[in-house]
């Protein structure tokens, strides 16, 4: 039997035979007693009998049981609703967008609870007739600001509720920014900057600024909405739905009048909403009235995104008025942690010391070379907090006696409300829990006295670089006090080399003039004398990691064109987008050593580029990016002038000053005298001695007692072993690799064959003693 029901234009609709009160679409007819009969049905009750082609149809579709509940409910809605003025000459332009309501159905914040002139695909202008879009007058402001309120987050409101952290810094940004919402037209600020500097910090300060009345009268009204740009695009499935909503935002803000929109990573909005054979995305649709002033952006983007994205868009690009955010210095970052920590403190329930928020500046200013300040320092911050607070057993205590007491006032509680309370129990559990919470008392006290430590920071920097913490944990000066001594133990025989590298690294650091400039050597002298070794000991006394030791060969770079390897390929040449081997390395680790090896076979145009980063302290990249060799040490080694034979003219001078002399000529002759004028020291390194020769191979025998004692082998040499090889390696013409050979050939291969031998009967001690007939090297089990 078939129901009937009727809509608002009098016009009856067939209901479910079944449930009776959702639209009949799926009809049947069978013969029952010879007699044909109908029925009607409406999608759920049909996939309720289980016919096969509704269960196929939603397979296909890939829809549920409850969403087709939902999805049933909303047709009969959208049925009942349809009023027949929408048929009539001076109706509605167009339907109200069934499958928008139909497919949205379980979302009250989109199109289908919008107004006719809010719907997508209607005109600002469209005629409404006064049957449609009535209401009851409640709400009419949430109805204004359905589109501000689905897709936007209002940041002043945020602002006047305090649910947004204090902005330290960046007053004269704001007020760049102020000055630029001032103006009558193109009054669209564009935020530009690395990521992490502070682009979103400023416009949430510009809504704390308006939120407090600190603003010029201009803007004393005006509200901050940050939008949402991912939940704009998501959920528009047809043509037409996206550029409604952008419509519809942009109509809400006109009509408001007092709408600051902030679009953070604006670069995106070139490109949103894109489809097939059409150019009108976002951008195109926003630039008419971005350029008469009738809609204010602020826009937040970096540098790579905006050349790459809206400088192209030349009329998007003169729209808006670029406000440049540079990272701050390691003092405005301390002054904005200052001005956070309160909130660290709070969450972490952890002391954060003045002293400690400059080590996290100046720690993360030197190990992540990835980031920017203030975001590297106050990640790290926040994680050394997580660190202190998670390993405090106290917090963990207090947690567990807050349970306690909470389980203790619920039995309390449940003996108290019983028929016949058990008062012997009920005084027990009370003593009990006046001394928990006296516990808790004293355990509170203690709690306020968790301070962050040193130590944390150092733990987190290892996490993220693998840089050891108790390298980190050593202060520089600290470093620089010892640096003398430590390289001595290292470096055999070149004292005077090792003193002059010692004070102008020194000089460097402390940085007694204002103009920054990067430590520089020039290391001279014959090979085997330990130039490559001294920088390689600099780099570990230092900087101590593998990836801060930048080494270069110039006999790859003897070409022009080797150039661009080192900075970058110039546009439109092979290679642009990839990365210069120098400036990259310097960016990701602005703390290193830089070892131009063999420096007087690179091309002049190689030591044009020295120059400048000699001078000046930095150099620009291929990209336009300045990279900061500040915090550098370069060190060129050379063997000019060690194959002249000749000998020096003139009285009381030494072997060194005739060493000297032949070296300065030597490198005159291929490098100008501004070069040499820039470098800090030219250190001449001196022949060894046989003493020095005999020191080097114990610092080698020593090397090789750690890889064999991991082994399970003792390795013991007598006293004169180390002279017995460098009675043999002296005088030869490689330095100190001869020593290395020497060891290679008379004790390495012993060694390795007695190994390899008693591979049954593991050897415990390996003994070398000097004979008068060579070396010996024998084995105990």
């Amino acid at each position: 039997m078939c129901v009937y029901s009727y809509r608002k234009d009098g016009i009856a609709v067939m209901r479910c035979s079944r449930c009776k009160k959702r639209e009949a679409v799926v009809f049947i007819q069978s013969m029952q007693g010879g007699e044909k009969h109908s029925e009607g049905l409406c999608l759920v009750c049909a996939r309720k009998m289980n016919i096969p082609q509704i269960k196929e149809y939603m397979d296909q579709m890939g829809i549920t049981d409850d969403q087709l509940e939902e999805y049933a409910d909303a047709m009969t809605d959208l049925s009942d609703n349809i009023d027949s003025d929408m048929f009539k000459m001076g109706g509605t332009n167009s339907l109200p967008n069934f499958f928008n309501a139909l497919f949205n159905a379980a979302k009250p914040t989109d199109e289908q609870n919008m107004t006719a002139e809010e719907a997508p695909g209607q005109g600002a202008d469209a005629d409404i007739p006064d049957s449609v879009g009535k209401g009851d007058g409640k709400g009419s402001k949430d109805k204004k600001r359905k589109f501000l309120n689905s897709f936007c987050t209002d940041l002043t409101a945020r602002a006047k509720e305090g649910k947004l952290d204090r902005i330290i810094g960046r007053d004269k940004e704001i007020a760049r920014t102020i000055q630029i919402l001032c103006r009558r037209q193109k009054n669209n600020p564009c935020l530009i900057g690395e990521p992490g500097v502070g682009k979103t910090a400023i416009a949430e300060g510009l809504a704390q600024k308006i939120a407090a009345g600190e603003v010029p009268f201009q803007l004393a009204n005006k509200e901050v909405f940050l939008l949402d740009l991912t939940a704009l695009v998501a959920g528009t499935q047809f043509r037409g739905q996206f550029e409604g909503r952008i419509k519809g935002l942009i109509n809400e803000i006109k009509t408001e009048g007092n709408i600051i929109l902030f679009i953070d990573e604006i670069h995106n909005i070139v490109g949103a909403g894109d489809s097939e054979g059409s150019t009108m995305n976002t951008a195109n649709i926003l630039k008419p009235a971005l350029s008469r002033g009738e809609l204010q952006v602020i826009g937040a983007t970096t540098f790579k995104e905006y050349r790459r994205f809206i400088e192209k868009d030349s009329a998007l690009e003169r729209r808006f008025q670029p406000v440049t955010v540079n990272e701050p210095t390691i003092e405005d970052t301390v002054e904005v942690l200052k001005g956070i920590k309160g909130y660290y403190e709070e969450h972490h329930r952890v002391k954060i010391s003045d002293e400690l928020l400059r080590m996290c500046a100046v720690l993360s200013e030197r190990y992540i070379n990835d980031r920017y300040l203030p975001d590297k320092a106050i990640d790290l911050l926040d994680e050394a907090c997580a660190n202190r607070s998670i390993r405090s057993i106290e917090l963990s205590n207090e947690h567990d006696m807050k349970k306690k007491v909470s389980d203790l006032e619920k039995e309390i509680k449940t003996i108290e409300d019983g028929d016949e309370p058990d008062f012997e129990a009920l005084a027990e559990k009370k003593s009990l829990l006046i001394r928990e919470k006296n516990e808790l008392d004293d355990l509170d006290k203690k709690i306020e006295n968790i301070n962050v430590e040193d130590s944390d920071l150092a733990k987190v920097i290892e996490l993220w670089t693998g840089i050891p913490a108790n390298k980190i944990e050593e202060t520089e000066f600290k470093k620089l006090a010892a640096l003398n001594s430590e390289m001595k133990k290292r470096i055999i025989g070149q004292d005077k080399a090792v003193d002059l590298v010692c004070e102008a690294i020194k000089r460097s650091r402390v940085q007694l003039t204002k103009r920054r400039r990067p430590a520089s050597f020039i290391f001279v002298g014959p090979t085997g004398v330990g130039k490559t070794e001294l920088v390689k000991v600099i780099n570990d006394e230092l900087f101590n990691g593998t990836d801060t030791l930048i080494r270069l060969d110039m006999t790859e770079y003897m070409e022009k064109f080797s150039v661009s390897s080192l900075i970058g390929s110039p546009p439109g040449y092979v290679g642009y987008d990839d990365a210069g081997e120098l400036t990259e390395k310097v960016r990701r680790h602005p703390y290193s050593v830089i070892l131009f090896d063999e420096i007087e076979k690179a091309h002049p145009d190689i030591m044009n580029l020295l120059l400048q980063i000699l001078d000046e302290g930095h150099v620009k990249d291929a990209q336009g990016r300045s990279i900061n060799f500040e915090n550098t040490i370069i060190c060129m080694t050379s063997n000019a002038g060690s194959s002249d034979k000749t000998t020096g003219l003139g009285f009381n001078k030494t072997e060194g000053d005739i060493s000297r002399e032949k070296a300065m000529k030597a490198l005159s002759e291929f490098l100008r005298p501004e070069f040499l004028g820039r470098v800090d020291e030219i250190v001449v390194f001196d022949p060894l001695s046989k003493e020095s020769y005999a020191e080097i191979a114990g610092l080698m025998l020593t090397e090789m007692k750690d890889p064999l004692s991991e082994k399970g082998i003792e390795l013991k040499y007598d006293k004169r072993v180390p002279a017995a090889i460098a009675e043999k390696a002296y005088g030869k013409k490689f330095g100190a690799r001869d020593i290395r050979s020497v060891i290679r050939s008379e004790i390495e291969d012993k060694i390795a064959d007695i190994i390899v031998e008693s591979a049954s009967k593991p050897v415990k001690t390996i003994r070398i003693s000097a004979k008068k007939d060579g070396i010996e090297v024998s084995s105990s089990e």
